[in-house]
């Protein structure tokens, strides 16, 4: 039941997929479609995207980091 749940409340929000599976090149590549390239601390970039976001600055790239950045991403991407 809490599946179904969060399935819909996912499809309400945007969330029809799950973000992909995120490893440190795809990460960098995301953060830098939406803003600078990150560094060489990769966590310092993510917290940055969070701050920008209103995300919990917590450095840790998970599901709603994640799926913000790759929403971010596409948006930009369509505009140009």
């Amino acid at each position: 039941m809490l599946s179904v749940v969060g399935t819909a409340v996912g499809g309400i929000i945007g969330w029809s997929v799950p973000p992909p599976p995120v490893d440190p090149v795809t990460l960098r590549a995301l953060l830098a479609d939406v803003g600078p390239p990150p560094g060489e601390d990769l966590a310092a970039a993510v917290r940055a995207f969070q701050v920008r976001t209103g995300l919990e600055p917590d450095g840790v790239a998970g599901p709603r980091t994640v799926h913000l950045l790759v929403r971010c991403a596409n948006r930009l991407k369509f505009a140009a």
